[in-house]
């Protein structure tokens, strides 16, 4: 298979089967049954260490925070802990899981543009290193809940800097229309700072700032960085504020299809610490501590998801249709963000991808499909197709629609496979109704 970057790290094919971390993936989804989740564990690891690494070879004085929204569970948080790196979640739910594995709480940030009172105060009182306040009602509900609580909450304003990412619309939140952040439009940003900062019970220590996901193109960080540099430099002279930490983020783009050509870690940290550096000591300002925030560049490519095809239908001169067992309800992107993805057929892994077909899932949409139009190896009945670049925004995007109980995840890694998330049952399904 010539894919290149868009398969797994350690993504080899012996006897014509896909072996993804030693482990064969045709029997393990006849062991496991499908639709199935896989993660390449070495890979995961992999790419935290790059990330890691890269940026403390730039810029020393910075942190990794990985963005748990991308996908989590208690092994991801595990290998989060193991790599040191710190954790950006949004909201509740993805607290609590760091609060039941006992994550380190000064490592984590709370993102999220309308948090509830409850996901304040139980941040708070957690302890968490820093809060990411979106909007001025929410940092004086900040404020409030931290005063009552007695405590002084460190916290972040997001500022959207209205810079336009070339990616889809629905992942571009640094430009000026956006629910996200202090916009700058009005200069209100700016005018908002002075509010805050007087506020009790809360330390502004830093501005935070995402311009989006799925980026290529570099120069949008690099452009992304001059606002925020510049906007520091004004609070400074203003309000006699010099931040100590800057958060830029994540965004980096991955190869879903072939024709993708990511940016490696290593020059994304590149062009990030060196913009950093060159833009504040430009306008004079000390250099904060710097902070990113990537996910779907740590897990993207390590997952992959495999299924059972179950129909063929072709249409003369129209599409040729091949039915499997999952969907939209466990990767709803294609039919939200109209993503492209490359499959295979994982018994046929050695044979040429040389039809045209669409992978079209088991749900009442028309609109139920995984792969749109790709190359795939002859499809037969009770092939295992795996589709690739799946380990980001499948399985926390995953839904129960048409009843259809939600994937088990398994981690392979050196010839083992170890279920770390069970899959879904028809009684989880229905355990909730009263």
């Amino acid at each position: 298979m010539e894919l290149g970057a868009v398969l797994p790290a350690t993504a080899e094919v012996h006897d014509g089967h896909l072996f993804v971390g030693g482990v064969d993936m045709v029997q393990l989804a006849h062991e496991q049954g499908t639709a199935l989740y896989v993660m390449d564990e070495a890979d995961i690891e992999m790419r935290m260490t790059r990330y890691k690494n890269a940026f403390q070879q730039e810029y020393p004085h910075s942190a990794v925070l990985y963005a748990s929204k991308a996908f989590l569970n208690k092994e991801m948080l595990r290998l989060v802990e193991k790599h040191g790196l710190e954790l950006d979640v949004s909201g509740g739910g993805e607290l609590a899981y760091a609060q039941a594995l006992n994550f380190p709480s000064q490592s984590i940030h709370v993102h999220g543009n309308n948090k509830t009172p409850r996901e304040i105060e139980e941040a708070i009182v957690y302890g968490v290193g820093a809060i990411v306040v979106d909007s001025r009602i929410e940092a004086s509900r900040v404020s409030e809940i931290a005063c009552k609580l007695g405590k002084r909450q460190r916290i972040y304003m997001r500022v959207t800097p209205g810079v336009e990412a070339d990616t889809h619309e629905y992942i571009r939140t640094g430009c000026e229309d956006s629910k996200f952040g202090f916009t700058m439009l009005d200069d209100f940003a700016f005018r908002c700072v002075g509010d805050v900062q007087a506020l009790p019970g809360v330390e502004l220590i830093g501005f935070h700032c995402h311009i989006g996901s799925q980026i290529f193109a570099l120069h949008s960080f690099k452009e992304a960085i001059d606002v925020m540099a510049q906007f520091s430099a004004r609070v400074k002279q203003h309000y006699g504020l010099e931040i100590q930490e800057l958060d830029m983020g994540g965004g980096l783009g991955v190869a879903y299809t072939a024709s993708d050509k990511p940016t490696s870690i290593e020059e994304f940290a590149h062009v990030i610490c060196s913009g950093v550096k060159e833009s504040f000591t430009r306008l004079g300002l000390s250099l904060p501590k710097l902070m990113v925030e990537p996910g779907r560049s740590i897990v993207a490519n390590a997952g992959l998801t495999l299924y059972t095809v179950g129909i063929l239908k072709t249409l003369p001169h129209i599409r040729k249709y091949v039915a499997v067992d999952g969907g939209m309800s466990d990767n709803i992107r294609t039919a939200l963000y109209h993503a492209s993805y490359e499959p295979a057929i994982a018994n046929k892994a050695d044979q040429p991808r040389s039809e045209i077909v669409t992978l079209c899932g088991k749900h009442c949409e028309s609109g139920d499909a995984v792969v749109i139009d790709m190359p795939l190896q002859h499809p037969e009945l009770g092939d295992i197709v795996a589709v690739f670049c799946t380990g980001a925004y499948c399985y926390t995007m995953s839904s129960t629609y048409n009843g259809q109980p939600r994937p088990a995840i398994v981690f392979v890694k050196d010839g083992a496979a170890r279920v770390v998330t069970r899959r879904e049952t028809y009684a989880d399904i229905m355990a909730r109704d009263v």
